[in-house]
């Protein structure tokens, strides 16, 4: 399989288990500045644990996690997070009685900042997420599946965060919406630099990261440029 040179992210060895089930096994991955990567697999394989273990709601048995060169791998999730992690778990996990303008404000609980600062967060995402501008007073319940998950990606940016990790974020969403959350996911990367591990088993999306690894029974079995994803390993990994 192909390394990535020189990754932001690292995981050495990974094995966790939960009791006494060996879900991941002996997982070695990366992600690289300013990059996408992608994390394909069929479902039950071990994504989300992999996932939860980099955000540290998970700690491994044996292995290791480094984030810009420093182990990380005994750090609490708010210590990561406010070393630059980000993550917006599957199901989303909006505050329903929040309103979208108070989910946002969330965001800035590990990274508090100036007003100006502030203001210049919630722009980005305002451009990145218009849809979310004319809702500010709506309680976040009350949104759509899709525009929850806008906000929550939304509020994961209001952290600056230098990794975001993204959990099928269009898991559930209609196709227009889908091509929205494409298409800011890619501004995001384009535009701050920020770089994205995401869990996706939407095609199009997946094609749109830089790299992929596939999973199969809590390993890492395949990677390699997205360019190069052959159809043989989309039937293997991603064909329901």
């Amino acid at each position: 399989m192909e390394e990535i040179n020189d990754p932001i992210l690292r995981l050495n060895n990974l094995n966790v288990y939960y009791g006494e089930s060996h879900i991941l096994r002996n997982v070695d991955m990366g992600v690289a500045s300013g990059k996408m990567v992608c994390l394909i697999g069929r479902n039950g394989v071990g994504k989300t644990t992999l996932l939860k273990t980099i955000m540290g709601l998970l700690k491994p048995r044996v292995g290791d996690v480094s984030f810009f060169g420093k182990d990380i791998t005994q750090l609490t999730p708010d210590q990561r997070a406010r070393m630059g992690v980000g993550y917006v778990p599957q199901g989303r996990e909006v505050m329903p009685r929040m309103t979208v303008k108070e989910n946002l404000l969330l965001g800035l609980e590990s990274h508090p900042v100036t007003p100006a600062v502030k203001q210049n967060l919630l722009d980005m995402v305002y451009e990145l997420f218009p849809v979310l501008k004319s809702m500010l007073s709506r309680m976040g319940g009350d949104l759509s599946g899709g525009q929850q998950q806008q906000l929550a990606i939304a509020r994961a940016l209001m952290g600056q965060p230098r990794l975001l990790i993204l959990d099928e974020p269009t898991e559930g969403i209609q196709p227009s919406i889908i091509l929205e959350i494409e298409a800011a996911v890619k501004h995001i990367v384009a535009s701050t630099g920020i770089s994205i591990l995401l869990v996706e088993q939407h095609l199009h999306f997946v094609r749109q990261a830089d790299w992929y690894y596939a999973m199969q029974k809590g390993g890492i079995v395949a990677s390699g440029q997205t360019s190069e994803l052959s159809n043989e390993v989309i039937q293997k990994f991603l064909a329901v």
